[in-house]
């Protein structure tokens, strides 16, 4: 702000005094050129003086505080998750080996979609008898894993949406794909030779999923459209009449055989009477004769 004599500052403010000095120094026994100047320079210092009182007056602006950037997500080692979150050990080395994991790292970690991966556990792969993942390519073997992942990141909740959207994309491409269906809660996944169900979430955080699964997905595009057909379901168990039953059926011969015996025994001493009447009567016979 600028300082200025008292007497200047009267002069400056008051509208009388303004156009009284302009007067005299026209009044002044001075060269033009010199008026010229001089007045050039009050009239400067005028509305110098003026800006100054206006912005003295006017409030503040106030400044609106710039917010703060959102803190960036934490990183996320899938190696770490993988080697302490269970038995994992045959899917992380399988993930080593074909450097697919440095692939999902970078997913996980400087992509906005996120990543959703779905880990076999390794009683997965030793029942895995037929087909063989030993006979597979380099290249099969890494198409293979990356069929484990989705390039986004999805919820539990988010497989409801997933049952009506059709083949899902994996991050294989192509027609690497995935079908879903959501079950009361349960999330079916269908490969074709693969028909499994997420077991237990690992770890479920924007922008990383990991979910465990029971089975080996094993996709058409490696192993073919010649799909073995699904076990035979066991043959139903037959009935078996209760035990309670069998001292009836017992009890019931028992009551059977005492008639069949009454019977036997009537028979018997209906045939002893008729010898014994015939008897008489022989003897009867022979004793008149005798007579």
């Amino acid at each position: 702000m600028l300082i200025i004599n008292p007497i200047l500052t009267t002069l400056l403010t008051s509208s009388h005094c303004k156009g009284l000095v302009l007067i005299n120094i026209f009044r002044l026994n001075l060269d033009m050129d010199f008026k010229i100047l001089v007045c050039f320079s009050f009239t400067t210092l005028l509305f110098t003086y003026s800006q100054a009182a206006t912005l003295a007056e006017s409030p503040p602006i106030p400044l609106t505080p710039t917010p703060a950037p959102a803190p960036a997500p934490d990183y996320v080692n899938l190696t770490d998750l993988l080697s302490v979150a269970g038995p994992f050990s045959t899917f992380l080395k399988y993930l080593e080996s074909t450097k697919v994991i440095e692939t999902l790292q970078n997913q996980a970690n400087n992509t906005e979609e996120g990543i959703t991966l779905f880990v076999p556990k390794d009683k997965a792969f030793t029942s895995l008898k037929k087909p063989s993942l030993s006979n597979l390519t380099a290249d099969q073997l890494k198409q293979l894993c990356l069929f484990h992942a989705l390039p986004h990141y999805y919820s539990l909740s988010d497989f409801k949406n997933l049952s009506d959207a059709g083949p899902i994309n994996t991050m294989a491409g192509g027609i690497y794909t995935l079908n879903f269906t959501d079950a009361s809660g349960t999330v079916h996944i269908g490969s074709g030779w693969t028909n499994t169900e997420v077991s237990s979430s690992v770890h479920s955080t924007d922008p990383v999923a990991i979910y465990q699964v029971n089975k080996v997905l094993l996709p058409e595009a490696i192993f073919g459209s010649d799909i073995p057909p699904p076990a035979p379901a066991p043959a139903p168990v037959p009935d078996i009449a209760p035990v309670a039953d069998a001292p009836a059926a017992d009890g019931a011969a028992a009551r059977a055989r005492p008639r069949a015996t009454t019977s036997s025994s009537s028979g018997r001493n209906f045939g002893w009477s008729v010898w014994t009447c015939l008897m008489m009567v022989v003897v009867s016979s022979g004793f008149m004769m005798v007579l």
